[in-house]
């Protein structure tokens, strides 16, 4: 995928992901656009709580995926990201789009309906972490899940807000590591 087919990408995610959510909450439950986004519970705490618990489990999942049993992967998330050379505003414009949207659309919007188990696994799986065909994959998506888990569960004690914060954060160390690897003297 090219760097601006990606970007427009995000941009989808941001703007288009959170419709269904908001057409599907109001015209079934009678919830506003407002209420799904909890502007009433945007506080600094629960943010700063989401954009830690979602550093802290990016560097676990890296240390994961630099395991020898992912090398065999035939395309490798990692390789891919870093061929496409994104600059730290990238990563973080990615992140932004990926934590609001499609947290909107799992948390506030999917999960409403289907409860926390099923959107979780569902959410794992449309990221195509879930492969029957390639247990490797699915390893990895076993590493992820714990942390959508956590996303769904502390949906209704820390807010949408923590969610967004966790997921932005996850993807933006993700993004930023492999896209800007840390030298070493050897390296030079």
């Amino acid at each position: 995928m090219k760097k601006k087919s990606l970007l427009l990408l995000g941009l989808v995610t941001l703007l288009v992901f959170p419709i269904p959510a908001f057409i599907g909450l109001y015209f079934i439950e009678g919830i506003t656009p407002i209420q799904v986004m909890q502007f009433n519970r945007m506080d600094a705490y629960p943010i700063a709580l989401g954009i830690i618990v979602g550093m802290l489990y990016a560097v676990v999942a890296l240390g994961f995926m630099m395991a020898p049993v992912f090398e065999k992967l035939p395309t490798r998330i990692e390789t891919v990201i870093a061929k496409m050379r994104l600059n730290t505003w990238h990563c973080l414009f990615l992140s932004l789009c990926a934590g609001v949207g499609e947290e909107i659309l799992f948390r506030s919007g999917i999960q409403y309906f289907i409860g926390p188990i099923i959107t979780s696994i569902l959410f794992v799986a449309i990221h195509g972490y879930l492969n029957p065909f390639n247990w490797r994959i699915s390893l990895y998506g076993i590493i992820v899940l714990p942390f959508i888990f956590l996303l769904s569960y502390a949906l209704d004690e820390f807010g949408l807000w923590f969610c967004i914060g966790a997921h932005f954060s996850y993807d933006f160390v993700l993004f930023y590591i492999i896209t800007h690897p840390i030298q070493t003297k050897t390296d030079s």
